[in-house]
């Protein structure tokens, strides 16, 4: 990425919040912006970045917003009630040292958060007006084309207009942030483990995850859970270099070369985590977070403290109890009290909200084949390439199965 595409995108969520806070029109504004960045982009690669590039784009997008109001003939009476609004001094060049003060970015995220849309409408809308990204380049994210992704945009924005979404804090801040970094560890999420395609991870996406947790952590330094979600990407993405081999074929935590992994960021995170956890009330990114720091304080696989893992999925099952929490405290119990303890569980989870999933299946096999059950790990890995979506994930499952079907070969040979 260039410097000015690096500005572009950094200052997109400032120069959007500052319309949407002055004119309440989320759709306009942010067509405005999108118009101001593209003559960004020719300007400032053409005559270099601009001395006040954010006092630039705020008044190149003021300026596209009033002309977008007044091409609207079909609704005159409401082009001339916003044109009036608009201050006057506020189409000219602010003056030089007059930069946007206010960062709107938390009330962006919450607009963009709104409960009335649904989780990949937020995560759609949360790329495009906060992230910078393009239509395509969202499109690309979640393989769909781009025509649909433009739709589906399209169609979030006009549901907040029909919900009355207002740029303004919420009526329930806890419960408008606990939305927020949920959209935000989905983001992260989807790009640490791709959910389809033939790529296991998107760096693109997980650097704009942490980079929005990060700006929101600055914005709510007294936030546990915003910090506790930090500390948790920055303690996962360092492992993210060692995720995958040569040919780009998934490498599971144990068999990850840790050299590759990124000590500044485990430092960063492990700091935040162990800051957080003595001054905050304990929340479930919290423990998460110490989770990720246990593994990475382990040299190598064998030295991860495992009786330490499983009590914090404990606590972490009481905080907040869920499917994925339990098929994750089952890993860590089998390394504790073996694989069969662990079997015993995944027969209850098999008839909760996992059953048919391949994480299920996947789990499955591994903890059947460390009992030494090979032929059962073998099926429950054919299995569980069938259910994936990601084409990585598919050709790493195969193999486990092959590896399982040639030791029961050479075991027969014996």
């Amino acid at each position: 990425m260039t410097d000015v595409e690096h500005l572009l995108r950094t200052s997109t969520p400032r120069v959007l919040g500052t319309l949407v806070r002055r004119y309440g029109d989320f759709a306009r504004c942010e067509d405005a912006v999108q118009e101001a960045l593209i003559d960004a982009a020719t300007a400032w690669t053409r005559d270099g970045v601009p001395e006040h590039p954010l006092g630039w784009l705020t008044t190149v997008a003021t300026r596209r917003y009033a002309d977008l109001v007044r091409s609207d003939a079909a609704r005159e009476r409401r082009e001339r009630a916003v044109f009036e609004a608009v201050p006057r001094d506020a189409l000219l060049a602010p003056p030089p040292d007059a930069e946007p003060a206010r960062d709107d970015l938390l009330e962006l995220l919450f607009l963009c958060c709104h409960p009335a849309l649904t989780a990949p409408a937020q995560m759609a809308l949360t790329l495009r007006a906060v992230a910078g990204l393009t239509t395509a380049e969202i499109a690309a994210a979640f393989l769909v084309p781009d025509k649909t992704m433009g739709q589906r945009i399209s169609r979030a924005k006009q549901r907040l207009v029909e919900a009355g979404a207002r740029f303004a804090p919420p009526a329930d801040p806890d419960r408008a942030l606990a939305v927020v970094l949920h959209v935000l560890y989905l983001l992260f999420n989807e790009g640490y483990s791709a959910s389809a395609g033939p790529r296991l991870r998107r760096p693109d996406l997980t650097a704009q995850a942490v980079r929005l947790t990060r700006e929101l952590h600055a914005r709510l330094p007294d936030s546990g859970e915003a910090a506790g979600l930090l500390a948790l990407m920055l303690l996962t993405e360092a492992r993210g270099a060692a995720r995958t081999g040569p040919d780009g074929e998934l490498v599971p935590l144990a068999e990850q070369d840790r050299s590759r992994w990124d000590r500044a960021a485990i430092a960063e995170g492990t700091d935040l985590i162990t800051r957080t956890l003595s001054t905050h009330p304990v929340g479930p990114y919290q423990v998460q977070a110490a989770i990720a720091a246990v593994h990475s304080e382990a040299a190598t696989a064998r030295d991860t403290d495992w009786p330490q893992v499983l009590a914090l999925y404990d606590l972490l099952e009481r905080l907040a109890p869920s499917a994925v929490t339990a098929l994750n405290r089952a890993v860590a119990l089998g390394e504790v009290r073996g694989p069969r303890a662990a079997l015993d569980v995944l027969a209850e989870l098999e008839r909760g909200p996992l059953a048919g999933h391949h994480r299920l299946f996947a789990v499955r096999a591994h903890l059947l084949e460390r009992a030494g059950d090979r032929t059962a790990a073998g099926e429950a890995f054919r299995r569980a390439a069938r259910l994936a979506g990601n084409v990585a994930e598919q050709r790493f499952l195969l193999l486990r199965a092959a590896r399982c079907a040639a030791a029961e070969d050479f075991s027969a040979t014996t």
